[in-house]
């Protein structure tokens, strides 16, 4: 059978191609349309790598939502959710409260700043050395995970929706797999726009491509609901899962909650650790990625203003809690699918690992026409996310390395031409290492998960400190950056039976002590500007706020992880509070009120030290203020989230 006969043979018709096809001539017809200069005016470094500071709100969320959900969601999050539930939504709905805390308290200082990249802030805050390391580490993470993992997770997805499981394609005498055939042409799509636009055509396509992606990704949920609901239609197939994972033989099933009990599901409480997921090393994950990730929080530092790039992180929110019916409900239809196989007949290809639940479910339920808008949105997650991916890469050597330890004095003209060249390289080698880095994985969403919380704690308290807190040391950053990565590696070896969360949790308390201790002892400081009567009773005010709550959740993990150890064994989940609160992982709450107690630690020495670090910024509370309509924004998205909770614990 040769290719186009797989094709056909796996639903997808003419229409469905002439449809994707479109869409992709468009996407890069656009791309390359926005990202042109007008005749006779050559591309700035600004223009190319910050699209020249003209984003609006809504082009920052689309495009912060566009290169966030890849194939990793699509994929990945709807494989975890067909292996463990709706529990891996904690992922995105937490993440939709981040971007308030990090619209509020971080992307200010750092638009005040002017800042290109993450690691320029690091050398401006810290030094050389710091920043230097900061950018080798995100260029080694962007080629070798980043792109490699959204490429290979997408190609995936393509080739078991069209049926190409195994096809090859013969270039002569050679034989190539389909899989890197669409991982080539993926990357070269990707590339034609955002190499030649720079972060203006990224940007701006990723409005278009955040609406298929949407679009697409809700219709594929209903088709799925709908097939599971039959002739009744979606919201009795809603029913039908609700009532069928909820009752009976599957009465302690946590395909339908958002807090996993160990007890009812082990393998799934690994991945996501009940409690753990609200309140534990999720916070690390979510404020490094959206708050210090280049190709993340690039499109917050391109925004026209502080208060555009805020009403843009508050906008992506809500597309946040949007996500979970995208992807995660796809993947819990085909679990309910797969209990009742004789329900549904002539099913084509099957579900051999987690990953494979999303591609199965489309290729299997949507129908003609449906299939290419379902194509179409998957492609826009792709295809978006690698863009941002290989913009961020080129500007993080041009700007970081290049301009920085390289040529000083490179013009304009020549920043820009060096940043496509950095691209192209990036996915050369991206292109060579997919292959052997992820030939075979189950659930690549917890892989990605697990092995960026090794970097990640380090990550928080490096920036985080640099950001807020005056005594944060150059000395005390390089080695945190320093020890991070192995104290993850003793973390996995001797604990590796603790979910990655909790570990990375315990990693962060360590790490923050130990940054502390280091900041404190350190003799290169300089004396520390006077605050204003009102600026140091409103830092008092929250230290003392935030240090009482942070120690009240602390006292609260111990009494009961204490007391769980000594209950008998008569006691239960199911019987016995305390046993419950463990069966949840209530001891993510040490990790959690020692994140909240660390603000107490910079608030009082802000207030109190009469001493700085000579590189420390300026406290300025007024960064801090927002406008009602941000505020009440922040506010509906955390009561959202609350509501979900209370509905689906």
């Amino acid at each position: 059978m040769n290719i186009l006969d797989q094709i056909a043979a796996s639903g997808f018709r003419t229409v469905d191609l002439v449809i994707v096809l479109i869409y992709l001539a468009l996407l890069i017809f656009l791309g390359l349309f926005l990202g042109r200069t007008k005749k006779g005016e050559q591309k700035s470094a600004s223009d190319y790598f910050l699209a020249g500071n003209t984003l609006t709100w809504w082009a920052v969320g689309a495009s912060l939502i566009a290169a966030n959900i890849s194939a990793e969601q699509f994929i990945g999050m709807s494989g975890t959710s067909y292996a463990d539930g709706i529990a891996t939504a904690a992922y995105e709905l937490m993440a939709a409260v981040t971007l308030v805390v990090i619209g509020k308290f971080l992307l200010p200082i750092m638009l005040k700043r002017n800042i290109f990249t993450i690691p320029q802030f690091l050398r401006e805050r810290y030094n050389d050395g710091v920043g230097l390391a900061f950018s080798i580490l995100w260029l080694f993470l962007y080629v070798f995970v980043n792109l490699t993992s959204v490429a290979w997770l997408g190609a995936l997805a393509i080739e078991q929706i069209l049926g190409l499981q195994g096809a090859v394609l013969m270039v002569g005498s050679t034989a190539i797999s389909m899989r890197m055939v669409i991982v080539v042409a993926l990357f070269l799509i990707a590339g034609i726009y955002s190499i030649y636009g720079g972060l203006a055509s990224v940007a701006w396509t990723d409005v278009l491509q955040v609406t298929f992606l949407v679009g697409g990704g809700l219709i594929t949920a209903w088709f799925a609901l709908k097939a599971v609901g039959g002739d009744a239609g979606v919201l009795a197939g809603l029913n039908n899962i609700y009532t069928d994972l909820t009752t009976g033989e599957h009465l302690h099933d946590s395909h339908l909650h958002l807090v996993i009990q160990q007890s009812h599901n082990p393998s799934g409480f690994a991945n996501v650790p009940g409690i753990a997921a609200v309140v534990g090393g999720v916070w690390l994950t979510n404020l490094g990625y959206w708050g210090f990730n280049q190709y993340i929080i690039q499109k917050g530092l391109a925004a026209k203003s502080i208060a555009e790039a805020q009403k843009g992180l508050v906008f992506a929110g809500f597309l946040k809690i949007l996500i979970p019916f995208i992807v995660c409900l796809p993947g819990i239809c085909a679990y309910y699918i797969s209990l009742h196989p004789e329900a549904f007949t002539q099913l084509q290809g099957s579900i051999n690992v987690s990953d494979d639940a999303y591609p199965w479910l489309v290729r299997n339920f949507t129908p003609v026409g449906v299939k290419g808008l379902t194509f179409a949105a998957l492609s826009a997650a792709i295809i978006s996310s690698l863009a941002s991916m290989l913009n961020s890469t080129s500007t993080l050597f041009t700007m970081d390395i290049y301009k920085k330890y390289i040529h000083p004095g490179a013009t304009d003209k020549k920043l820009v031409n060096v940043g496509r060249i950095t691209s192209l390289c990036a996915l050369a080698i991206a292109l060579v290492a997919v292959k052997p880095l992820l030939g075979s994985l189950d659930q690549a969403f917890q892989y990605i998960q697990e092995y960026s919380g090794f970097i990640y704690p380090g990550i928080i308290v490096v920036f985080g400190l640099g950001l807020l807190w005056k005594r944060s040391s150059a000395r005390a950053a390089v080695w945190s950056a320093i020890i991070v990565i192995p104290l993850g590696v003793l973390f996995k070896i001797f604990l590796g039976n603790v979910p990655f969360q909790l570990r990375a949790g315990y990693i962060f308390i360590i790490l923050f002590c130990f940054h502390v201790i280091m900041s404190l002892i350190d003799t290169k400081v300089v004396p520390a500007e006077q605050l204003t009567v009102k600026d140091k009773k409103t830092m008092i005010k929250w230290a003392r706020i935030l240090g009482g709550t942070g120690l009240f959740f602390i006292l609260a993990a111990t009494v009961v992880t204490a007391w769980g150890a000594l209950l008998p064994e008569t006691a239960t989940p199911d019987n016995n509070f305390i046993a419950y609160l463990n069966d949840i992982g209530f001891e993510a709450f040490f990790f959690f009120g020692t994140l909240v107690g660390a603000q107490a630690v910079w608030l009082y020495s802000n207030t109190f030290d009469k001493e700085k670090d000579p590189k420390a910024l300026p406290i300025d509370l007024s960064l801090f203020h927002t406008s009602k309509g941000y505020n009440w924004g922040a506010l509906a998205i955390c009561v959202i989230v609350a509501a979900l909770y209370v509905i689906l614990w």
